[in-house]
């Protein structure tokens, strides 16, 4: 067919009617919205006999501990682990680490499902590696490895001794008499300290749908990040002899589902894939990474390589594409130039948004191309296909998904509404029952809410102000990092910075951002606290950013992007949507300052000063 851009009437090289295609998206979409919203799904320990239980560490025994700090980091995964890096590197040694996991790693000692596996280059995803000298064994590394890592990065900066794992933060509050956070643990632990820095991990609660009859099931149910190797035998290598005559159904095909469907396809007796919503899943061409070329890598490579990633995926058109992965090929081609014989930036700006839109909706009918070149079966082709805009959900990489389903053992369950109930014996899907020995429930982390929910203690501010409160109708910080109300505390999270793929780097930045700015209160004897008028003018600056993505994200299928197709309470809302680079160039440019513009500094009462830097 022959397409013409509404303005300039340029000819667009698409094959498809994009009204029919955006038709079939509303038609899709709407299939799948559940009144229940976000509250469709429930946590772990709502449900009887499936606890948030920790399979990979034994029970540690200690006094509950009583002590004075500096800072307290909530957290143990990277962003934890970075900002203890980067306080030791700027002269802060005084600090506690408090991890509810057995040890370091976060997302990487959680989730040891067969088949994880970064969907990030490693080579950009894993901080400190020229600091380290460590270099990745493949382009995406398994999630032994990245533990590993967490491990070696908690060796290297000597971060294990201020660690108190399996320790779970049940309160955090502001005594503004004596100016100090008081952090209390379920050991019995009262800790008081300066700062505090939450990195507790967007995607750390376990979530599962609230299925009728789910506590009724004789058989064996986990969450995919609480793996029973026991049960299935193996590892994340795969190896699952224990399933060979068990019949398995995996609920949820996102992001992990398609790690771990491979697997369980090899190694199960049967295997039923129960899917809501298809995904979207790209090439991946894992290869292993020659640690001489790496080597030969001049000093600063690995910033340098993560910065020409970021530019690509935010449009600054560097003149070379070092990466080259799945990810800066569509994105750098997201504007559409590919689809017209002009220079794509001399069109009009009408013309230039529509080219966008339409080039949203050829990388998703390539995936469709690319399940009919591999899916053997014409209407598990079919309902395979995703339908929705290319970056409604996170895109996936792997070149093991699509092929399992043409495995004789391997079954795909479509249904729009989920799973209808559980009996004792399975799983009834659109009516239709189907006796299976297993449920893996593949179905992502709560994302939505308040972190009180989500990270199962509440922060308390200056005049007994709560976080979850203040944060009812959105969240209100400057550069996502400080909030009004709560002085010396800084959010790690996705909290109203710019952020794109690669959660590595975002932790990486903020740590040492974090910790910069700490060390620099700590040398001066000062406490922070932002400005409301600086406050407010970021709040404004972030929110009408995000009015075109919030518009797009609206009309995707449901899912934690969009909040279960409630855009109130989508799970990036608060996202800063600008460029990653301008917005870190920014910060760096507001440091180099070096006048903390948007802080209220105050003196610090009892405090003492440290060694910092700046």
């Amino acid at each position: 067919m022959t397409y013409r851009l509404s303005v300039s009437g340029t000819p667009v090289r698409i094959d498809f009617d994009p009204d029919e295609v955006r038709a079939r998206f509303a038609k899709e979409r709407d299939r799948r919205i559940k009144r229940e919203g976000v509250d469709q799904f429930q946590g772990l320990s709502d449900v009887l006999e499936h606890e948030d239980v920790d399979r990979y560490a034994q029970p540690i025994t200690r006094e509950a501990v009583f002590e004075e700090t500096d800072v307290v980091l909530l957290g143990g995964g990277l962003g934890g682990l970075c900002t203890g890096a980067y306080l030791r590197k700027h002269g802060v040694t005084d600090f506690r680490i408090i991890e509810q996991g057995g040890d370091f790693g976060g997302t990487w000692y959680w989730n040891r499902y067969p088949g994880v596996q970064v969907d990030m280059e490693s080579l950009m995803y894993m901080p400190f590696l020229e600091e380290t000298g460590y270099i990745p064994t493949q382009r995406y590394a398994d999630g032994a490895e990245l533990y590993e890592h967490t491990q070696r990065l908690g060796k290297h900066f000597d971060l294990y001794r201020s660690a108190l794992f399996q320790t779970i933060v049940t309160s955090v509050t502001w005594d503004n008499d004596q100016r100090r956070w008081e952090v209390r643990t379920d050991r019995g632990d009262v800790i008081r300290a300066r700062f505090v820095v939450r990195s507790n991990g967007v995607l750390s609660k376990p979530q599962i749908p609230r299925v009728p009859g789910i506590n009724d099931f004789k058989g064996k149910i986990f969450h995919t990040s609480r793996w029973d190797y026991d049960y299935t035998g193996g590892d994340q290598r795969g190896n699952l002899s224990k399933l060979k005559d068990k019949r398995v159904a995996v609920v949820g095909t996102g992001a992990t589902a398609i790690q771990v469907v491979p697997f369980l396809a090899k190694d199960a007796g049967e295997l039923l894939v129960v899917q809501r919503t298809p995904s979207t899943v790209g090439v991946r061409n894992n290869v292993p990474i020659d640690p001489n070329s790496v080597a030969t890598l001049e000093p600063g490579w690995q910033a340098a390589r993560i910065r020409n990633f970021n530019e690509i995926m935010n449009e600054h058109d560097p003149a070379e594409n070092v990466v080259n992965d799945t990810w800066t090929q569509v994105f750098g081609k997201f504007d559409g130039r590919d689809l017209v014989d002009v220079d794509h930036k001399t069109l009009p700006l009408e013309d230039q948004l529509e080219l966008r839109g339409l080039a949203d909706l050829y990388f998703t009918l390539q995936i469709h191309k690319r399940i009919d070149s591999i899916i053997t079966d014409p209407e598990t082709a079919e309902a395979l296909k995703p339908w929705y805009g290319y970056v409604c959900k996170r895109p996936g990489l792997n070149d093991e998904y699509y092929p399992a389903f043409n495995q004789p053992n391997v079954r795909l369950v479509p249904s729009p509404d989920g799973v209808d109930g559980i009996t004792e014996t399975g799983l009834v899907v659109d009516g239709k029952a189907y006796d299976v020995d297993l449920i893996v429930f593949s179905t992502g982390f709560e994302t939505n809410g308040s972190t009180r929910s989500r990270y199962g203690y509440e922060v308390t501010g200056r005049s007994g102000l709560t976080m979850s409160d203040y944060f009812s109708d959105g969240a209100k910080t400057l550069h996502g990092l400080y909030t009004r109300n709560f002085p010396n505390f800084i959010e790690l999270g996705l909290s109203q910075n710019a952020y794109i793929v690669n959660f590595g780097f975002m932790l990486e930045r903020k740590a040492n951002h974090a910790a910069r700015v700490i060390a620099h209160a700590m040398n001066h004897g000062i406490d922070i606290e932002p400005t409301q008028e600086a406050q407010e003018e970021w709040v404004t600056k972030v929110r009408e950013a995000a009015k075109p993505a919030l518009s797009y994200m609206a009309e995707c299928t449901p899912g934690y992007y969009n909040g279960q197709g409630d855009i109130s309470k989508a799970s990036f809302r608060e996202v800063y949507k600008i460029s990653e680079v301008d917005f870190w160039d920014q910060m760096d440019a507001w440091w180099e300052e070096g006048a903390l513009d948007g802080l209220d500094v105050a003196p610090a009462h009892a405090a003492q000063p440290t060694t910092g830097s700046h």
